[in-house]
């Protein structure tokens, strides 16, 4: 895949199946919060929406990191930034 390739698949992603299958990123990621909110505890400070869309692109350069090419990495990866930019305007 290039460049144009990775970021219109990563449009089509965030901006229509999967928001159409699990609701909107933001509710899911604000859901994810808080249950690794509850599970951290005292151990760390509130976990934000937007902590949560960072973390999922760092568990997916995490996966590439691995030096095994899977172009969903870099699509999702592209995703979850792309969210995590949105969420932070609003913020």
């Amino acid at each position: 895949m290039n460049r144009a390739e990775i970021l219109h698949e990563a449009e089509r992603c965030i901006c229509s199946d999967r928001q159409n299958e699990y609701g909107t990123p933001e509710d899911s990621f604000q859901a994810i919060a808080n249950f690794w909110n509850t599970y951290m505890g005292e151990r760390v400070d509130k976990i934000t929406s937007g902590d949560v869309a960072i973390m999922m692109a760092l568990m997916k350069i995490a996966r590439i990191q691995t030096g095994r090419y899977k172009a969903d990495s870099y699509i999702d990866a592209c995703g979850y930034l792309a969210i995590a930019g949105e969420i932070e305007k609003q913020g």
